[in-house]
């Protein structure tokens, strides 16, 4: 990437820290914007992220930190943002940064806004005015844990333009992260979405005994849901088979790093919905996800009995045992 273009990213959590490492590699400033300002003086001073990945080193010089997100919308061509789904539009919704409809933004949200029932894309199109051109989309499979330990990892971006796809992923390619670029930003990011209610069903059914096989059942089946779906929304010819899809469902489901299998285990175990959030003390984005994906396909009419499983333990407080044994008998 042209070394002019300023990169910043915006989001204090995992996920937005392991961005910042991995800019870091390639620029020579990565603006970061947090609205934690006790994080943002640790930083400052050590170097490092109070509450998340604490064992992530920055360099002190290298990145500039603020709570201000006017200054680095401001000082930045290009934004990451890694702000939670359910937390975006109270983050913008009082006073909106000025400018971003003159920016490229790169969502790093794997979540819907609840607010709207709407893809970060749209949410970004809507409230900043911005073109779908310079709107994209970094998609996994890929943990913030594992980016953390510099263990190899493939991210896709995936823009309808696909120079800025380019461009991301030439800055963010280094000796632990590979980069692929997509055309498919709509797909890209309702799969993105989707993956994180079958991680929480992976859970579920963990928490309750089954075991790998019945799992990767369960995983075959929630694929076809995924492409299903996304065919509905946005009718373009795709590979579901391939990393941004598949991968990144398969490391939800199945890793120990995942928050939403985290989540749905704890679910599957008996606790409740506000118990397992409290445990956690991280944001679940298939909690959300699942109810907006249920209101949302009203409109498609798409065969989803995993994700209709999910909805029905999370929000009508159906006995997990009783649905995942109900759902049992729709999967092939």
């Amino acid at each position: 990437m042209d070394e002019k273009k300023q990169i910043g990213v915006l989001g204090g959590g995992s996920w937005a820290t392991a961005l910042v490492k991995i800019l870091c590699n390639n620029q020579n400033k990565v603006y970061w914007y947090m609205r934690d300002k006790e994080a943002v003086a640790h930083l400052r001073k050590f170097g490092h992220n109070l509450k998340y990945l604490q064992s992530v080193q920055f360099n002190k010089e290298q990145i500039v930190v603020s709570t201000d997100v006017q200054a680095v919308v401001d000082a930045c061509d290009i934004l990451v943002i890694a702000i939670p789904s359910a937390f975006l539009y109270e983050a913008f919704d009082a006073e909106p940064p000025k400018g971003i409809d003159k920016k490229v933004v790169f969502s790093a949200i794997k979540g819907i806004v609840p607010e709207y029932n709407s893809i970060p894309a749209r949410f970004f199109h809507k409230t900043f005015h911005l073109s779908y051109e310079n709107i994209g989309i970094i998609g996994g499979p890929c943990h913030a844990e594992e980016v953390a330990l510099e263990k190899l990892s493939y991210l896709t971006m995936a823009c309808s333009n696909t120079q800025n796809a380019q461009a991301m992923a030439d800055a963010m390619r280094c000796r632990y992260i590979k980069t692929s670029i997509s055309d498919d930003l709509f797909g890209t990011e309702i799969s993105a979405i989707l993956k994180n209610v079958y991680a929480v069903a992976a859970g579920i059914c963990h928490g309750l005994g089954y075991g790998d096989n019945f799992q990767a059942v369960l995983v075959a089946n929630a694929i076809r849901e995924i492409e299903a779906f996304v065919d509905a929304v946005s009718p373009i010819h795709r590979d579901v088979k391939s990393s941004a899809y598949l991968g990144d469902l398969m490391v939800t489901a199945y890793s120990t790093y995942s928050r939403n299998r985290t989540f749905g285990n704890m679910i599957g175990k008996n606790l409740s919905v506000k118990a397992a959030q409290y445990e956690m003390n991280m944001v679940a984005e298939g909690y959300y996800a699942c109810k907006s994906i249920q209101e949302m396909n009203k409109k498609f009419g798409v065969n989803m009995p995993i994700q209709k499983a999910v909805y029905h333990i999370l929000y009508e407080k159906i006995a997990p045992a009783i649905e995942i044994r109900i759902l049992c008998d729709t999967l092939t």
